[in-house]
This record gives structure tokens, C-alpha cells and sequence, in this order.
């Protein structure tokens, strides 16, 4: 159940409203990575080995098993993509320091200049939005962002970070 204020206006939940919210995700997202997999498709890489440098790179030092997590893929999907990534020289990985049959992943200097090169127009473009659409809509865009979201991944989101 929706959680609303006498005298909310509820239109926003008419289905053509729902509907219309879904394309401006769709052509967002297409937006959002145009620019990108044009980069990795010139190293014959595609978005799952983008999404893989993106969150090596946020969390430098990351098990295999915490990427498993994050991506919520196969073992054999993630195999395969950083198997590449490190035969090509992106990433880096080595034993843990505790348990030797821990993989730990950071970024190689040549795969944190392809994670720049990547995320740089996507953080321009997300500036540029938030800086359009201001304080309260770019809070109001984390909370739906949230809603969206299973609820196994909100935990990585501190309220604290607004």
C-alpha cells in the first residue's frame, strides 16, 4: 500500500503515468551507456565487463565472491568475463591474506584508465542532471531509485548518503 498525505494527488499512479516511467528508464539507461559501450565495444568488451571494472574499481581489493553478490550473476557468467579482463591486463588478482583460496581483485593502471575513460561522461551527464534538477529532486530520484531496487541491495546505500 502506498503511503500518501490527505490531498496528495495521485495521478502519478494512472497506468499510462507507470508506463511513461518505465520508457524515461529505458531511454535513460540507453542514454546512459551509449557513449561507454561504444568505448568497451572497440576492446570487444560489452557491459557485463563494464559493470565488472566499474565495481572492481569502487571497491579496489574486492573477493570474487563480494562482485558474485553485487552483480548477482553466475560464477560461470563472472568467470568468463574476468578471466578476459585479466588475460588482457585490467585487472589484477591475488590470494587472500587469509584464506589463500580467496581471489582478491583491484584494478590494473590499465584498467583504471579504461574505468575513467567509461564513468567520466557518465558522471558528467549525471551531474549535469542532478545540478538541472536539484536538491529535491535529485533526494526524490534516490528514493525511487531505492523503491526500484530489491531490497538485498538497498543495504549498500547508507541514508547518510544524500
Amino acid at each position: 500500500m502506498v503511503e500518501t498525505k490527505p490531498g496528495t494527488n495521485l495521478l502519478f499512479l494512472r497506468d499510462e503515468d507507470l508506463r511513461q516511467g518505465i520508457e524515461l528508464l529505458f531511454f535513460a539507461y540507453r542514454d546512459f551507456t551509449a557513449e561507454g559501450d561504444t568505448i568497451l565495444s572497440k576492446q570487444k568488451f560489452g557491459r557485463a565487463h563494464h559493470r565488472v571494472i566499474y565495481f572492481v574499481g569502487q571497491y579496489p581489493g574486492m573477493s570474487v565472491s563480494n562482485l558474485l553478490d553485487i552483480l548477482s550473476i553466475t560464477k560461470q557468467s563472472l568467470s568468463r568475463v574476468l578471466r578476459q579482463l585479466v588475460d588482457e591486463g585490467y585487472i589484477d588478482q591475488q590470494p587472500g591474506t587469509r584464506d589463500r583460496r580467496q581471489r582478491l581483485l583491484t584494478l590494473t593502471a590499465k584498467g583504471k584508465e579504461l574505468e575513467q575513460l567509461l564513468t567520466s561522461e557518465q558522471r558528467a551527464r549525471i551531474a549535469a542532471a542532478y545540478k538541472n534538477a536539484g536538491a529535491d529532486a535529485v533526494e526524490g530520484f534516490r528514493k525511487v531509485m531505492l523503491g526500484i531496487m530489491e531490497d538485498s541491495a538497498r543495504h549498500r546505500f547508507n541514508e547518510d548518503k544524500t
